[in-house]
Order: structure tokens, then C-alpha cells, then sequence
């Protein structure tokens, strides 16, 4: 398998705080990764370094073999690492189909070209090919305040697939979608991933999501990773259980309470 994503010695502090320390994790081509923890575990600290939003204190970062430690996200996006956000970046009061358009001008251009039109043929047929794909293309013309979380998300999400990315980084992609919505708006998604043919990393607090979508798990805690396997292997965990998902306290609760 090629190698697409590798972090050495990644760390990050804000003054004495840790917010990520030493993360050392490579991400081959294909993949789907879940990345789990608790609040305040290292985990969106780990996505914003990976993308260029929050520079490291120390260590090293490489895309597709090449170093892009200091590279900013729209440098990155145009090597082929693209995000979302676990709130949606989207200009409320556009548009859908413009969203997508300045989306696309954006990944297009190094500056920001004010005096030519955003909207031209070849963008509107990108945009409603992803729109398409995303089962969201009843919302083209809507303003984004018009459109319930869930299509909100997909559109964050089809922001970030428009300049056809290699690897692909979700923050916590179902976080207030209901229950209801979360695992229609993962198959969407996952069908996009297949069809496309990326590598995804992605925060999510759901372990049935978790459970659902991916094959391989980073378990963050106190901004390091503490396990790093299989999705099975790594829920499982003694540790990944007491500091993560807080199984093994409530067993522990259970059994005590059965033997008062």
C-alpha cells in the first residue's frame, strides 16, 4: 500500500497546556481511519496541524512523500488534502449553488479575482455534479439558512471534495445531525468516497459511526495516541475503554452494584 499521510513527533502547546504531543501516525492510500477521544483529547488539534490551520511546535508532516509542515490550507488543498468542519464554513445568506462557486474559484486561483464573474459554466456543472452525488441538488437555489443541519453538513462536505482531493479529513461529520439523519448522510458520503476513490481520516464521538464506516482507529487521549489498530482491537481496549468511550467504568459500576 502507498503511503499517503505521515506525522513524526507532532506536538503542540499552548504555554504549559499539551494539546497534542508526539503523534506519530501514518495513513496509506484508501483508507478510512476513525479518530475517537474525549473533549479536549488532541484530536481536532491533530486535524487543524494536518491541514494548516494551527501551525506545530515540533516535528514533521508529510503529504504524498513531500513536506508541508507550514504550508497553509489552501496550499494543501491544491496538493490534494482537503477538510470539513465540525461547524459548517458556509456563507449563510448566498446561495447553495454560489457557496460551491466561490468554493471552486477559490481551489482555482491563488488570489481572489473580484472583478471576474464566480459563477461560470464549468463551475455550475461541477457544482451540480457534486450536489448530485451528495442527493442534496433540491437546495441549489436556497439559501443556505433554508437548509436543515444534515444538508448543511453534505454541503460542507461537497465544499471540500470540489477540487477533487486525494485524502479527505472530517471533523466530527454527524455532530448535531439527528439520529434519525446521521447513518443516510454517512452512506452518502461513503458512496462519494468509494466513487472517488479517497483516503478519509475522520473525528467522530458516535462509536456506532465509528463501528459503521471504518476499518482502523486512532484512540487520542491527553493529546497522544494511545491506540492504533484495528476498530475492534482498539474499542476493546482496557485503557481505550476507561479513558475514551467509558465502557469499563460502567462494567465496573454494574458489577459492583450486583454484588451490594
Amino acid at each position: 500500500m502507498t503511503e499517503i499521510l505521515r506525522t513524526e513527533g507532532l506536538s503542540r502547546y499552548f504555554g504549559a497546556v499539551v494539546a497534542a504531543e508526539d503523534i506519530n501516525v501514518t495513513i496509506t492510500e484508501g483508507e478510512i481511519v476513525g479518530v475517537i477521544g474525549s473533549n479536549g483529547a488532541g484530536k481536532t488539534t491533530f486535524i487543524n496541524m494536518v491541514t494548516g490551520y494551527l501551525p506545530p511546535s515540533s516535528g514533521t508532516i508529510a503529504f504524498d512523500g513531500s513536506p508541508i509542515k507550514g504550508l497553509g490550507p489552501r496550499k494543501l488543498m491544491r496538493k490534494g488534502l482537503s477538510r470539513s468542519f465540525q461547524i459548517p464554513q458556509l456563507f449563510l445568506e448566498l446561495s447553495v449553488l454560489d457557496n460551491l462557486s466561490m468554493a471552486l474559484s477559490a481551489s482555482e486561483s491563488r488570489h481572489l479575482e473580484m472583478l471576474r464573474p464566480v459563477r461560470t459554466p464549468e463551475r455550475i456543472a461541477a457544482a451540480d455534479e457534486i450536489l448530485s452525488q451528495m442527493g442534496i441538488t433540491q437546495y441549489r437555489d436556497e439559501m443556505v439558512t433554508a437548509m436543515p443541519q444534515g444538508a448543511r453538513k453534505l454541503l460542507d462536505i461537497a465544499i471540500a471534495m470540489l477540487a477533487n482531493p486525494r485524502m479527505l479529513l472530517l471533523d466530527e461529520p454527524t455532530s448535531g445531525v439527528s439520529t434519525d439523519e446521521k447513518l443516510t448522510l454517512m452512506d452518502t458520503v461513503m458512496e462519494v468516497v468509494k466513487r472517488r476513490k479517497l483516503t478519509v481520516l475522520f473525528v467522530e464521538h458516535d462509536m456506532e459511526i465509528v463501528q459503521k464506516y471504518v476499518t482502523r482507529v486512532l484512540a487520542f487521549a491527553s493529546g497522544m495516541v494511545i491506540k492504533d489498530g484495528p476498530v475492534e482491537e482498539v474499542l476493546n481496549d482496557e485503557k481505550v475503554q476507561e479513558l475514551v468511550t467509558g465502557k469499563r467504568r460502567d462494567k465496573d459500576t454494574e458489577t459492583h452494584q450486583g454484588d451490594a
